[in-house]
């Protein structure tokens, strides 16, 4: 007999015996995801919105488990995928997929970020664990949203920072964490990369492939132009944030991590455009956050920079993006998958003990964890955290200030400027 199966006669059962109320999540749906521990054989029933482009990448981890139903907007797109896994059902639309779909255990969205925040919503309301690509949603009121009601729910949850479980991110902490390069009270984090020049236009017709207006979703109705679909909605704050969006979570984890870092105190950021085009968001941009000392370490100034603003030894470390930490005793360089050290004196010291264990990988640490009720080491009040101190460059940028002050407790600056950017309006009829 299934798993599934199982359950559903269990819970029949409990409804019978008047002990299954407890038991009754959002929508007075029955939970569907595991409550209790689960074998280690037992695959899960998964769901996935998004199925192109990082969320194919996410499908490939994720094979071994049962693939229940995939969404798409795009045909071209959902179609490849259907052939590959015949028994899952299709969608366009995540709502109806939420609607039909009652055996899940948990759901993948792989969407730009202008959809991220209401279909994980959906899920997390129906009681089931959820994995997000980063920067975890568009705006740092929908990642609010998104932490509180997944702690109410004890979804297990992870975002998408692959990196964080790589060996090279874990040797890096050790080591900060050590105290080898003494205190560190200041952070470099640079990504060269620039955005895509872009158009707009007054009208246009998307592909006959494509549910243009489920794509759009939330966001402003904007007439469909390649310059703004796809990977490029990146470009545009309707739809993305920028290159601070796309790869502040995967460098600024870094430090995160090893410093524990939280809510930054303010912020300030300035950036310009210089590839052309109608982009919105800024090709280059440097952002400077200010952490409060906590415990034995003391205040941390961490700065973003992006584009063309890299700071001048970035040229001299040879690397395209990057974190440098600066103690009282030395610097360590890091990227994704090398350390440098660089002490004021002596020699380099050797690796300070392991403390960390390897990953087990970062999707399995998802699925596991679901198995066991347990937690991952990307769940969404780390990343969520995290998130909100990316997106709030973008908010300090916007506001055109020269500094603001962040109260993460009472969810607000010290300017309007900057509060108007916490959150936006959706669309009619959309909600999260």
């Amino acid at each position: 007999m299934s798993l599934h199966i199982e359950r559903r006669e269990f819970l029949k059962q409990a409804i019978l015996a008047g002990t299954a109320t407890a038991s009754l999540g959002s929508f007075g749906q029955l939970r569907p995801a595991l409550a209790t521990q689960k074998s280690p054989n037992e695959k899960l029933n998964l769901a996935f919105v998004g199925v192109a482009n990082k969320g194919a990448h996410n499908l490939d981890q994720l094979t071994h488990e049962n693939i229940v139903a995939l969404c798409d907007v795009d045909e071209v797109h959902l179609g490849p995928m259907a052939e590959r896994f015949p028994k899952a059902s299709t969608y366009a639309d995540f709502r109806q997929m939420f609607d039909k779909e009652k055996s899940l255990d948990a759901v993948v969205v792989s969407t730009p970020d202008h959809t991220h925040a209401i279909p994980v919503m959906w899920a997390l309301r129906r009681d089931l664990d959820v994995y997000c690509e980063k920067p975890l949603a568009h705006s740092v009121h929908e990642v609010r949203e998104m932490r509180k009601l997944a702690a109410e729910k004890k979804a297990v949850t992870q975002m998408g920072t692959q990196i964080h479980a790589g060996d090279n991110y874990r040797r890096v902490v050790e080591i900060v964490q050590s105290g080898q390069l003494g205190p560190v009270a200041r952070v470099h984090v640079w990504q060269g990369n620039t955005n895509r020049p872009g158009v707009r236009v007054a009208q246009g017709t998307p592909p006959a492939t494509v549910d243009y207006d489920l794509w759009i979703g939330p966001a402003p109705m904007r007439p469909y132009h390649p310059s703004h679909f796809h990977f490029n909605w990146r470009y545009w704050w309707d739809f993305g944030n920028g290159t601070l969006g796309d790869f502040g979570c995967h460098y600024m984890d870094l430090p995160f991590w090893a410093l524990d870092l939280r809510d930054p105190t303010s912020i300030e950021a300035k950036g310009e455009k210089t590839v052309g085009g109608d982009n919105e968001v800024p090709d280059s941009m440097r952002v400077d956050y200010q952490f409060a000392a906590k415990g034995d370490r003391p205040a941390v100034h961490l700065t973003w920079y992006h584009g063309d603003w890299r700071p001048q030894w970035a040229t001299e470390y040879d690397k395209a993006g990057a974190v440098l930490f600066e103690g009282t005793k030395g610097r360590l360089l890091a990227d994704y998958g090398t350390l440098k050290y660089f002490m004021n004196e002596g020699d380099v010291p050797a690796a300070p003990p392991q403390t960390i264990p390897n990953s087990v990988g970062h999707w399995k640490e998802w699925t596991d964890a679901i198995r066991s009720r347990g937690a991952t080491t990307c769940n969404f009040d780390y990343s969520g955290a995290l998130a909100e101190a990316v997106l709030l460059g973008n908010v300090a940028y916007r506001a055109g200030q020269a500094k603001i002050s962040w109260d993460a407790e009472a969810f607000k600056t010290d300017t309007a400027a900057a509060d108007q950017y916490l959150q936006r309006e959706y669309r009619k009829s959309w909600t999260l």
